[in-house]
């Protein structure tokens, strides 16, 4: 019955978007953001290790506008975390993030615990909330954190972002948003600690990402 509920959310979510879309709604107007790849390979007390590359297959099928992906490593611990970012100026023409909990299962990785945790960003008044996954592959578990931040709000749940789409829409003519995503291996059977230390990562970059992307 719940998810019956949600499929029936999301499909009116889906069906309002396309109607104000592409029948109200004026063209986007999306201020300026820079390229990802200014991103700064340190932060904080995190260094890049890896700068990764997108085969040209996986961006067709993402469609996104500007994309970062890359592994930092914590200095002290040496804990590895990875960045993912998918950018997109605009809906209307299809394109839209990939959930990560859709994506994740058919790269192999099964979610075996879910649910929101809560994360303070310094010179935020609010913790922001995101999505926290456990996910395994055979013996390998990793931690993964991942939101949709449009404009200055971050978002969880995927049905509420879609919601945002439309009034964000109609009421600035944007329909840009970001998918962040970050993933930390489970060491020695500790998802405690690899929680602990990707919302330390992401306390790290916030703030330096935002400036990035546009307000």
């Amino acid at each position: 019955m719940i998810r019956s509920r949600q499929a029936v959310i999301l499909s009116l979510a889906l069906i309002a978007q396309a109607v104000l879309f592409y029948g109200f709604s004026p063209a986007d107007n999306v201020p300026a953001s820079r390229p990802l790849k200014e991103f700064s390979k340190q932060v904080g007390v995190w260094s890049m290790t890896v700068e990764g590359v997108i085969d040209q297959e996986t961006l067709d099928v993402l469609r996104a506008d500007d994309t970062l992906t890359r592994v930092y490593r914590q200095n002290g611990t040496g804990r590895p975390a990875g960045l993912f970012v998918a950018y997109f100026r605009s809906q209307r023409a299809g394109q839209a993030p990939h959930s990560p909990k859709n994506c994740l299962p058919g790269a192999g990785w099964a979610p075996s615990a879910s649910g929101v945790m809560a994360i303070a960003i310094q010179g935020r008044a609010e913790p922001i909330q995101v999505n926290r996954y456990i996910v395994s592959n055979g013996e390998n578990q990793s931690v993964v954190l991942y939101w949709y931040q449009s404009r200055d709000r971050v978002i969880a749940s995927e049905y509420s972002a879609k919601f945002y789409v439309v009034a964000d829409s109609i009421r600035y003519h944007r329909s840009d948003t970001a998918l962040v995503r970050v993933v930390a291996p489970v060491i020695d059977g500790d998802a405690d600690a690899a929680t602990e230390a990707s919302a330390q990562f992401v306390q790290a970059f916030f703030q330096p990402l935002r400036q990035l992307l546009p307000n």
